[in-house]
């Protein structure tokens, strides 16, 4: 049975889940050119660490999942309140179109990081140079259309959309089919947000994703438009999660609950995922498989246990009405959207600077950030963009916060002269 919760409440600590999600992205790119090895990324720094590798490791297993996660809970909200037609036209709207507009505008300037950075780690950087070269490179197109940067997740989102529709669709055309799936899936889901075993239950099919990847870890599929069927299962089973969750609302409560059992065995996965990561290059190690199962299990178990405790962290948290928070929700999406050539330019600026590589990345990350929130509120927010990202116009906080502050400056206190004139 599906319930529904009100429409006119929102859900603050998911928005907070969401915005974390998306800014725990923005944090990761960030941190890639302080490597100690290189990774191919545009530049490496002149100061890294090994601890950043782990950072690394830790934020992309599960930053993703819990977005997909996030997006299945509120797409089934969206599709029961607006309807299938209303639905899939705001889904394209607020998807496909800054997936298709946002590639030929971002694509270019990433291009453009790509050049500087070469260019940077042989002693010079020509800026003009770069960005007409990054520019012809659209010449090339067809070829390469619309992949190649960060926005593969808005593609891959779309395509389990459809997909999920599609099947839904199906199984509507045989209502004992429906009723029979459905009420295996409201029990399954049931059991797995009340069990404590739920974590690693779920780690065993995630493992046997992983397994098929091409790397120890979740791959990025960024370099087509022929979906990856690892990844793609991957991200649509937690999407699917997220969207049957949401036929029981009041199971989330419970899937995110915080214990002392989950919390361990977290803390355990993700010191096992550390240290076994070292053998990922040893192919020729005797009991390599052995070794690699083990590690996806773990990294598996560390995906499922860290978006169930993020989720349950920000219901602590977050679980009241926050204008700040809605705000930051509202932005998050955009502050992703535009966020790598940024990121790529400043790492460019500060990869020769003699300074250590934590106050690097922190100075890249709240330049970035701060910057991205200025042009969000000054010229997304309440424009046919910010429509379009967010569903509505909405009027501008900050610059509106900073000018009414201005004006108060410039009143005068009233003097003795004028308060007799009172």
């Amino acid at each position: 049975m599906t319930i529904e919760p009100k429409n006119d409440i929102r859900l603050d600590y998911l928005d907070a889940v969401r915005s974390f999600a998306l800014i725990l992205g923005i944090i990761f790119h960030a941190s890639l050119s302080f490597i100690p090895i290189f990774i191919g990324w545009a530049v490496m720094d002149l100061s890294t660490s090994d601890f950043v590798t782990y950072f690394i490791l830790v934020n992309h297993s599960f930053r993703m999942e819990l977005f997909f996660l996030v997006a299945g809970f509120f797409g089934h909200l969206a599709f029961h309140k607006q309807g299938a037609v209303t639905f899939l036209k705001s889904r394209f709207v607020r998807i496909a179109i800054p997936l298709m507009v946002g590639w030929f505008i971002l694509k270019p300037m990433l291009t453009s990081g790509w050049i500087m950075g070469a260019q940077s780690m042989r002693g010079t950087v020509n800026i003009g140079d770069s960005l007409v070269e990054s520019i012809n490179s659209l010449s090339t197109l067809p070829s390469g259309l619309f992949v190649g940067t960060h926005l593969w997740f808005l593609y891959y989102l779309l395509t389990i959309y459809i997909s999920v529709l599609c099947l839904r669709l199906l199984i509507g055309l045989i209502p004992a089919v429906k009723h029979l799936l459905n009420r295996l899936a409201d029990s399954l889901i049931n059991w797995f947000c009340h069990s404590k075993l739920a974590n690693m239950t779920l780690a065993i099919p995630t493992a046997a994703c992983l397994w098929f990847m091409k790397h120890w870890g979740v791959d990025t599929p960024d370099k087509s438009l022929i979906p990856d069927a690892a990844v793609s299962f991957l991200y649509t089973g937690f999407f699917v999660f997220g969207w049957l969750l949401h036929r029981q609302p009041l199971l989330m409560a419970s899937f995110a609950k915080l214990s002392w059992f989950k919390t361990i065995a977290g803390i355990i996965a993700v010191g096992a995922c550390i240290t076994l990561s070292g053998f990922e290059g040893q192919t020729d190690h005797a009991y390599y498989d052995l070794i690699k199962a083990a590690y996806l299990f773990g990294y598996a178990l560390m995906m499922w246990s860290l978006v169930s405790v993020t989720i349950g962290v920000c219901k602590v948290l977050f679980n009241r009405a926050s204008a700040v928070v809605r705000y930051i929700a509202d932005a998050s999406y955009w502050l992703y959207l535009v966020h790598l050539p940024i990121v790529v330019w400043l790492q460019i600026v500060f990869a020769e600077l003699p300074l250590h590589w934590l106050l690097k990345l922190l100075s890249i990350s709240a330049i970035t950030i701060a910057g991205s929130i200025i042009m969000y509120d000054a010229f997304v927010r309440p424009t046919f963009i910010g429509a379009v990202l967010n569903g509505t116009r909405k009027a501008r906080c900050i610059l509106k916060a900073s000018k009414a502050l201005e004006d108060n400056k410039h009143v005068q206190p009233a003097q003795p002269n004028d308060m007799k004139q009172l």
